[in-house]
């Protein structure tokens, strides 16, 4: 079955009772679909692997016309769309299975890494018209979360079948810093933003380190 999006976010993990990411999800799905969207979500397991074969089973399966997977950046004071996924694991905490990789890659021998295919500036600015921080982030770490979105550039990037999906991953801060119906009304602006664009804006969006 084909769709407009897929979300996804993650189950809780570190001990912590829920995670920020698939609240902001479970928010928004049913907001964008009032709107006559269709859309799917899950809500993928901290792991290793596990996480991106089940992001590349639910592409294939409703081949969406947009992809946006979400994951919790605590410490972070924004929302923050990603640019680059690196093929790389190196765990600072094990992950839900006891699994903590190091120096390990994503996919062997894939590229060094992969661009989003978000127009994450445009998202930004979206969150900038609804005063919700939000900024560029230009690596998604070297943990689960970049493991997706890793997985999912590679996906699309590689099977042609998949050609014309766009897709690509932002991080949410804690919800001390924005809220969960905050999170959910900055990415129902953000699947607006990125449905709307077709070339990114130029506007600055680097970082000094």
């Amino acid at each position: 079955m084909t769709i407009d999006v897929l979300l996804t976010g993650f189950e809780p993990f570190a001990g912590a009772a829920g995670n920020e990411s698939w609240a902001a999800v479970s928010r928004a799905a049913p907001r964008l679909r009032q709107r006559g969207a269709r859309v799917a979500e899950v809500e993928l397991p901290v792991e290793f692997g596990r996480a991106g074969d089940l992001l590349e089973q639910a592409v294939r399966e409703h081949r969406p016309q947009l992809v946006i997977a979400l994951g919790l950046a605590a410490g972070r004071s924004a929302i923050t769309p990603e640019r680059v996924a690196l093929n790389v694991r190196d765990a600072r905490i094990p992950d839900n299975a006891g699994a903590s990789p190091v120096d390990e890659p994503v996919v062997e021998g894939g590229p060094v890494g992969y661009f989003t295919g978000l127009p994450i500036k445009a998202m930004v600015s979206a969150l900038d018209a609804e005063r919700i921080p939000g900024s560029v982030s230009q690596t998604a770490g070297t943990y689960v979360c970049n493991d997706v979105f890793y997985r999912l550039q590679h996906l699309l990037a590689s099977d042609e079948a998949l050609a014309g999906i766009r897709g690509g991953f932002v991080h949410v801060p804690s919800a001390d810093v924005v809220d969960a119906a905050t999170a959910a009304e900055a990415l129902v602006a953000m699947v607006d933003a990125a449905q709307g664009t077709v070339v990114d804006l130029a506007r600055s969006g680097g970082a000094e380190h």
